[in-house]
């Protein structure tokens, strides 16, 4: 490995020459284990997946991306999973990334999510652990981020023995709603659908631009948002950046659908939240009554992180990272 490319223990890139890192290192060495799939998601939309085997595998991540993300974001950790004897599926969810979108906002704008029913999310979730996820290697364990941890928390309440751990980062139990009050945002969002306007953008949001504002962003770490920048100017499919008046009404049903009577209790696997000091994305309350009615769930603050506590500064990323892998790790004792 050349001199200026540098790991941590854990295989996580540091910040200095992180872009190199990735761009010399890291992606080549994805590029060639990576086998990608396209499964059939619920409806037949093609869900884009990506495979990656690991040497003597230890077990098997899945990884649930959020809210306007993709597979591709959380490359750096794929990398660390693998070098750390995990293998790994990550897949796009639909309107995201390379998977299927709805042709109406695709045509009209295609940096916007939108989705009808919440419930597809997690159905297209079944598929791919049913077409992938069975024939990997056991024990199966789960990274979920955000949007990502509400598909998860409903598919985990569905089949709660499928994992046997899982790790939810910053996940949207539920989702702030700014200044608006949820009464009203619930109310503007029913009259837009009245008007056959869900597909439309919400008025909190704006198109893509071209490059985000790293200030107003979800992360700290200055280089990992660069980087994803310069990978998003490469892709239009990987530009995803805001809410249709669809996707924002069925993102706030979530909450109840998921803290439900008797629906958190059935997930007996361990479970840990991990939540940033700093997010003002995704609300804590709601992450704590879901944690306190886990039958085995931690939950742990992040000082110093925001949302996207995985792409935090190195001395916020790191120790963060750390706790995850020997979370997952405890399985095998």
């Amino acid at each position: 490995m050349p001199e200026d490319i540098r790991l941590n223990e854990d295989h996580l890139v540091l910040s200095a020459h992180y872009a190199l890192t990735m761009d010399e290192a890291v992606l080549p060495y994805l590029q060639a284990r990576e086998k990608n799939v396209t499964v059939p998601g619920d409806g037949g939309v093609p869900l884009s997946a990506r495979v990656f085997s690991a040497d003597a595998p230890r077990g098997t991540v899945l990884i649930m991306h959020g809210f306007t993300e993709s597979a591709h974001k959380f490359s750096e950790f794929i990398y660390s999973f693998l070098q750390n004897g995990y293998s790994v599926v990550a897949y796009d969810q639909r309107g995201h990334g390379h998977s299927g979108r709805d042709e109406k906002v695709m045509a009209a704008d295609p940096t916007l999510v939108y989705v009808d029913v919440f419930e597809k999310y997690v159905r297209d979730m079944q598929r791919v652990c049913d077409a992938l996820l069975k024939g990997m290697p056991e024990p199966r364990m789960l990274l979920c981020h955000s949007m990502g941890g509400a598909v998860s928390a409903l598919f985990m309440e569905e089949n709660p023995d499928f994992f046997r751990r899982a790790a939810l980062c910053a996940p949207m139990i539920a989702p702030t709603h700014g200044p608006v009050p949820i009464w009203a945002a619930r109310a503007i969002c029913g009259v837009a659908g009245a008007l056959g306007k869900s597909r439309k953008r919400m008025f909190i949001s704006k198109p893509y631009a071209g490059h985000e504002d790293f200030a107003a962003s979800c992360t700290t770490s200055r280089e990992r948002f660069d980087w994803y920048e310069q990978e998003r100017g490469k892709d239009p499919l990987l530009r995803t950046n805001g809410p249709s008046y669809g996707w924002f009404r069925e993102s706030l049903k979530v909450t109840k659908k998921i803290l439900r009577p008797g629906a958190v209790e059935r997930i007996r696997i361990p479970v840990r939240v991990w939540s940033g000091d700093q997010d003002d994305v995704v609300l804590s309350e709601p992450q704590i009554a879901f944690v306190s009615r886990l039958p085995n769930g931690s939950r742990a603050v992040v000082p110093g992180a925001k949302h996207e506590i995985y792409r935090s500064q190195d001395d916020v990323l790191f120790p963060w990272w750390h706790e995850v892998l020997s979370f997952l790790n405890e399985e095998k004792g």
